[in-house]
């Protein structure tokens, strides 16, 4: 069997005892090759970009009535079943086509690993990640560093099967108070009940100063209320007055349990997990596939969770104005319009694609009193706006935005005239990557053909002009006010919060 990459040659056969994240696919050729051509055809898509959001399908040169309401999809081969799982592609789509909604590369990942997971011949927790961490990469590989979504859905289930594992773990001899976390260099210990979090960290000497406070005493810092999060929770070791590196004993972690004796390998080697993750249990992949089925079902309920808070941030006579094309954002706008909020919406045609005049049509049909105005006006009109709300592509670890191209524009004009900008966006866009690279991060850089007419111009001219047309703009924490997810609204600031809710700190470079 050679692999779509390119004819490579077939991958060695793999003992389950011998799996780790690097072998995975040797391992699925050898023993589930039907788990293995549905792996292949789902990365098959990933190439050929038949996966793709609505950004970058127009930078691709998909015209916008491809991605607009009401359009028929351009061919079968873009409409996947979602009925795999139960989900009916209906509600995922809403009678537009599937590249306007970001939930669907989401789900068709769900989907693939959940059918793997449920029907691969797996033992332990151990056994478990590697193949989640191996699947991860193989789908980064594959194209999923385009799509951050991807990634961020594998890290959940990842964290997912760390909190089964953890649940499984029989509970310590002794009650009461503090009684039974004696541990032996952290490995996999449980968490006490949360109004022991305060003596814990007295008990550990203080991870927010560093120094020792006495038990029952001292107050919580936000670095220490961080780290004590429950899957970072390590036990009381009296014998040490610092803790050393916090992430190294979290629950689950695979430096944390080569520090502490639980095995010599490095992170692709089952070995350096927790003994806990080497315990066979007949009722874990039971627990797995039930945390993966309520990972879909947040999905499925997100629009609405989302529209929920409509009415808390629009408000009667307010001047909104928006940016492009965004299915959450319009849904959001057409929920508080149904609430009898009574606004204005400015759209910006979002050129060269023009995605604001298939999302001005829509909202202007929905009984939406809306304006569409040239990107170049976005300055001029933005004295007039009462709030901004913007799409996102991904929200990043430092609380900064990836949004489509021209987004940093409006959020510059904002900030200038103290306009709020609020961004809409739903937890599994939440990626734990900081921008090292600045308005490169999670970027691509597409053809310019889609925005520059070569044969209008000499070959003079095009020799003299380098062109950039990136599909992403990266904006900074502080040009952003607000996110509005699923779960609730939060500042910026609070990001780091959520990631240590959603993703495990050791997950977060498993695709790097």
């Amino acid at each position: 069997m050679t692999s779509p990459a390119g004819g490579a040659a077939a991958p060695p056969a793999v003992a389950l005892d011998d799996l780790t994240s690097s072998n995975v696919r040797g391992w699925l050729q050898s023993n589930h090759p039907k788990q293995l051509s549905l792996l292949d055809r789902f990365e098959s898509e990933l190439r050929l970009g038949r996966l793709s959001t609505s950004s970058t399908a127009a930078s691709k040169g998909l015209s916008i009535e491809q991605v607009s309401i009401g359009s028929p999809p351009p061919s079968p081969s873009r409409r996947p079943s979602l009925n795999k799982g139960g989900a009916s592609s209906g509600r995922f789509v809403s009678g537009s086509t599937d590249l306007r909604d970001r939930r669907l590369v989401t789900v068709r990942t769900l989907e693939l690993l959940r059918h793997i997971v449920g029907s691969t011949r797996w033992r332990t927790g151990a056994q478990l990640m590697c193949m989640l961490r191996g699947l991860g990469r193989d789908l980064q590989s594959a194209g999923g560093y385009r799509e951050p979504a991807i990634g961020n859905v594998v890290r959940r289930v990842m964290m997912a099967a760390r909190d089964e594992v953890a649940a499984g773990e029989e509970p310590p001899e002794g009650g009461g108070r503090g009684g039974g976390r004696e541990g032996t260099g952290g490995k996999g210990q449980k968490m006490g009940p949360i109004d022991e979090l305060t003596d814990g960290v007295a008990q550990l000497g203080g991870l927010g100063g560093g120094q020792g406070m006495p038990s029952g005493g001292g107050k919580l810092s936000l670095t220490s209320m961080l780290w004590a999060h429950p899957q970072h929770m390590v036990a009381k070791r009296p014998d040490r007055a610092r803790i050393r590196p916090f992430r190294a004993d979290s629950l689950g972690s695979a430096s944390g349990a080569a520090a502490a004796g639980g095995g010599g390998g490095g992170p692709d080697d089952d070995a350096a997990f927790p003994p806990i993750f080497h315990a066979s249990r007949p009722d874990l992949k039971e627990a797995v596939m039930e945390a993966i089925h309520e990972i879909m079902s947040d999905l499925e309920d997100l629009h609405k969770n989302i529209n929920d808070q409509a009415t808390s941030h629009i408000h009667n006579g307010e001047v909104v104005l928006t940016y492009a094309l965004s299915k959450t954002i319009e849904l959001f706008l057409k929920a508080a319009a149904a609430k009898g909020r009574r606004f204005q919406v400015v759209v910006c045609e979002g050129a060269p694609h023009y995605g604001g005049h298939a999302m001005a049509r829509s909202l202007a049909e929905a009984g939406i009193d809306t304006v569409v105005v040239n990107d170049a006006a976005t300055f001029g009109v933005m004295a007039r706006v009462n709030k901004v709300l913007l799409p996102s592509h991904a929200v990043l670890a430092n609380g900064g935005l990836i949004a489509p191209s021209g987004c940093h524009m409006v959020a510059l004009a904002a900030h200038h005239n103290c306009v709020p900008v609020v961004a809409i966006t739903g937890m599994f866009k939440l990626c734990p990557m900081y921008p090292h690279e600045g308005q490169d991060t999670l970027n691509d850089l597409v053809s310019p053909s889609s925005v520059v007419d070569y044969s209008e111009m000499g070959d003079g001219i095009l020799s003299e002009i380098e062109f950039i047309n990136p599909v992403h703009n990266y904006i900074p924490p502080q040009l952003v006010d607000l996110y509005v997810t699923n779960i609730g609204a939060f500042q910026p600031s609070y990001i780091y919060r959520l990631l240590a809710e959603y993703y495990h700190s050791d997950d977060w470079e498993s695709f790097e």
